[in-house]
């Protein structure tokens, strides 16, 4: 080597004499060591830097299996001599292969400000999910930075679920699940007992590459295409959620007792006299948190209980492996595939009434303007006094001559408390300019073959709102305690909208006369006073959601930069430890806080919290698209028995191939293609969120209302195709959309070319708004 570094202690040499018998030199001094020395280095001449004695044969050996690791991460990369390198050296980046239902991708890099395109062609060595190394080879013709897949780190499909067809003595599988462009080819020997059409789990024998597609062999049959729950079955498997407990789980699980002991109550404070209630919708089966409010002179006393899953749940358990593997539960329809056990999820951890449970306190006094003054928290017992739905504490806070008042008698003075305190807490979120944002959510309704009956819209009353501000009060009063204590956690961060989206939203509102306040770096109440200004207008629908899609969406992560839709500047998850992992992880920090040690000693670091972070935004990604796949389906397959049958719809979203509209009544979302709406050459204009037709002016927008019929159902690829009979209304009377930059340069262009261009856009699946809120 041409030069020699300094020798100096690894900072991370503790930790690794914890883990290991004969310790080598931490990932981090081994970067950090081929970062002063500057170039690619082969074993044997890092080994002599980093005082490794190639004499030593176990010490050689491990440092060896660690750079394999360090390689099999995307850390480091071997070039063609044989010598590591730094990845970031060579110009290349790492990351997580996204597949796209066109065949195309994208590659997701942590340290990228935006994922970068890859084609088909280089999507064919690959499958959704792999993690790689690439260059960037340039930009596409859409201006995007566009990747070369040099190497493939981790292969993370090695077994699909999709539905088998056999022809001509051939057999292939194609992929549930429609990021998986790639059919899998199955040799005749690996066809099992498989049927035409039915789904099938088929284990990857050979991975794909430039040259062929996947080779699997099929290892269980499913069952039938359109057999009941077989979508959610699918679903599960497609996106790879964990639903069986490993065995030393189930063993670890029954050395836990079926009660409370005595031994659990010791150092815990008794609320078991205290009148806390949880209140939860009518099909709850787990219990997270309880509450209880009381006047005090100057303003009020808030308990929030939470389930303490943390004395059960202990770090490096089986049970925490198989949590955090999990991340969060996941709940489809008529199912919930939970992250941990239901001996903890139902009964043990569930705030169940009128039985003794182990929690953690958050106990708050709130001021008469609804300001968090001060905040305890504490491990306790308590004894929930009932059980109570939303609807029940709906009706007795609204009608002095509620059926339930006389049933929860003892509880009506707390809550009257908790209502009275809810009236402020909404006060003073309206005061911050916190964002919410009208939505309508549904629910299915089942018959007896578990196909949906009907789907009705659930209505989000008064005792919601006052059950999330005080889980939002606590989720708040957490993060500034852990703060405080500068312990490392994972945030709720919910950032203000990126640069080009705003640009676009203040294009779109200029056209309204709408100025959005704020400049460069606009605040939650500066989107707030846009949205009052439009309440009760025609366009006050169309206006919130081209706002709710302009948001992030919210993560986790260690940085705090706060909850820009909440409008809080500190904020963290503490109130659903059952079904979130981030839960879990913030009760043994503020445990840890209880010994005032700080940082120190604290069972995790901030490269620890970050990774938690990465991996639980992931799984929660990972839970909303097997959920939205599953949903998807259930409505395909209900409206794929009434085609030729014509709705009222409202256009939902505006693309360059077609306006995506949603079914009164139905709540289900089709495609209207672009070559339904006459004929004409019609122009996407992605600012004003329209189309317009060159020819006859004709304009159709976010928000208009049109009749529609149902012309054909896809289930495999869970596509529904409209057909536009009429439009009713539209969102902006008696206005049209001013031509856009774009608009003006496709004018400029031969018809020819024009109608190639927009008549080659085939059905794709829509990229949907999420919420910015929890």
């Amino acid at each position: 080597m041409t030069k020699e570094l300094n020798q100096a202690a690894d900072p991370y040499a503790a930790r690794e004499a914890e883990k290991y018998e004969n310790p080598v030199p931490s990932r981090e001094f081994i970067l950090g060591f081929m970062e002063e020395v500057n170039q690619p280095l082969r074993l044997h001449q890092l080994a002599e830097g980093l005082a490794v004695d190639e004499g030593d044969e176990e010490r050689f050996e491990a440092l060896s299996r660690r750079l394999k690791a360090m390689l099999r991460d995307g850390q480091l990369m071997k070039n063609r001599r044989g010598a590591f390198c730094l990845i970031q050296k060579m110009d290349l980046v790492k990351g997580r292969v996204i597949g796209h239902p066109d065949g195309f991708g994208f590659l997701s890099c942590d340290d990228a400000d935006s994922d970068l395109f890859i084609s088909a062609q280089e999507m064919h060595k690959v499958l959704h999910g792999d993690e790689v190394i690439a260059s960037i080879v340039g930009e596409d013709r859409r201006g995007r930075k566009e990747a070369a897949i040099v190497e493939v780190t981790k292969r993370n499909s090695t077994q699909l679920v999709g539905r088998v067809h056999l022809e001509d003595g051939l057999v292939w599988v194609h992929p549930n699940n429609n990021r998986i462009t790639q059919d899998v080819f199955v040799p005749a020997d690996g066809l099992m007992d498989a049927k035409e059409g039915q789904i099938v789990k088929v284990d990857i024998i050979t991975q794909p590459s430039r040259r062929h597609g996947p080779i699997g062999r099929i290892v269980e049959v499913m069952g039938d295409y359109m057999a009941p729950g077989m979508e959610i079955d699918t679903a599960i498997h497609a996106f790879g959620i964990p639903n069986e407990w490993p065995a030393t789980l189930l063993s670890e699980l029954d050395a836990i007792p079926n009660e409370v002991t005595e031994a659990d109550l010791e150092g815990r404070k008794d609320l078991r006299h205290l009148p806390l209630v949880t209140i939860d919708g009518e099909d709850s089966r787990d219990f997270d948190d309880a509450v209880y409010a009381k006047r005090r002179k100057t303003g009020w006393r808030l308990v929030v209980a939470i389930a303490d899953v943390s004395h059960y749940v202990q770090p490096g358990s089986e049970l925490d492996k198989e949590a955090y593997k999990r991340g969060n539960s996941v709940y489809f329809p008529q199912r919930v595939i939970p992250m941990l056990p239901e001996k903890l999820s139902n009964d043990l951890c569930s705030l169940n009434s009128h039985v003794d449970r182990l929690c953690m306190v958050c106990d708050m006094y709130i001021g008469e303007e609804g300001q968090l003054e001060r905040t305890q928290f504490y491990q306790a017992v308590m004894n929930s006094k009932a059980r109570l739905t939303y609807n029940q504490v709906h009706d007795i806070v609204s009608n002095p001559e509620s059926e339930y008042r006389q049933p929860f008698a003892p509880m009506l003075e707390h809550i009257d408390a908790l209502n009275e305190l809810y009236l402020v807490l909404a006060k003073s979120r309206a005061e911050r300019g916190a964002l919410e944002f009208d939505t309508v959510e549904t629910k299915m309704v089942f018959d007896d073959e578990c196909k949906i009956d009907k789907i009705v819209p659930v209505v989000r009353n008064e005792a919601h709102k006052l059950i999330e501000e005080c889980m939002l009060m606590a989720n708040v009063a957490t993060a500034r305690y852990l703060k405080h204590h500068k312990i490392p956690i994972l945030y709720r961060v919910h950032e203000q909208p990126k640069e080009e989206k705003l640009k676009k939203l203040k294009g779109f509102l200029a056209d309204f006369s709408l100025q959005l306040g704020g400049g460069e770096e606009p605040t939650a109440q500066d989107f707030d006073q846009v949205m009052q200004k439009v309440k009760g207008q025609p366009y006050e629908h169309l206006i919130n959601t081209v706002m709710l899609r302009s948001m992030n969406q919210a993560v986790y992560q260690p940085e705090n930069k706060g909850h820009f839709g909440l409008s809080f500047e500190h904020y963290a998850h503490f109130t659903s430890p059952i079904r979130r992992y981030p839960d879990l992880l913030i009760h043994r920090a503020i445990r840890h806080a209880w010994r005032k040690l700080g940082a120190e000693g604290f069972a995790y670091d901030t490269p620890a919290m970050e990774t938690f972070g990465r991996h639980c935004s992931d799984t929660e990604r990972r839970a909303d698209e097997a959920t939205r796949d599953a949903i998807t389906f259930l409505k395909c397959e209900f409206l794929s028995h009434r085609l030729g049958e014509q709705y009222k719809a409202v256009i939902s979203s505006v693309t360059n191939f077609g306006l995506f509209v949603e079914l009164d009544d139905l709540y289900i979302e089709g495609l209207i293609h672009i070559t339904e709406l006459g004929e004409d050459y019609f122009h996407f204009d992605a600012v004003r969120h329209c189309l317009k037709g060159e020819r006859t002016g004709q304009v159709y927008r976010l928000g208009d209302r049109v009749e529609v019929q149902v012309a054909q159902v896809v289930l495999d690829t869970r596509k529904i195709d409209l057909r536009l009979v009429r439009q009713l209304t539209q969102s902006v009377q008696g206005e049209e959309p001013v031509k856009s930059e774009q608009t003006e340069d496709q004018a400029d262009k031969p018809k020819k070319k024009r109608r190639s261009r927009n008549y080659a856009n085939k059905n794709r699946s829509r990229s949907r708004a999420k919420k910015a809120s929890e």
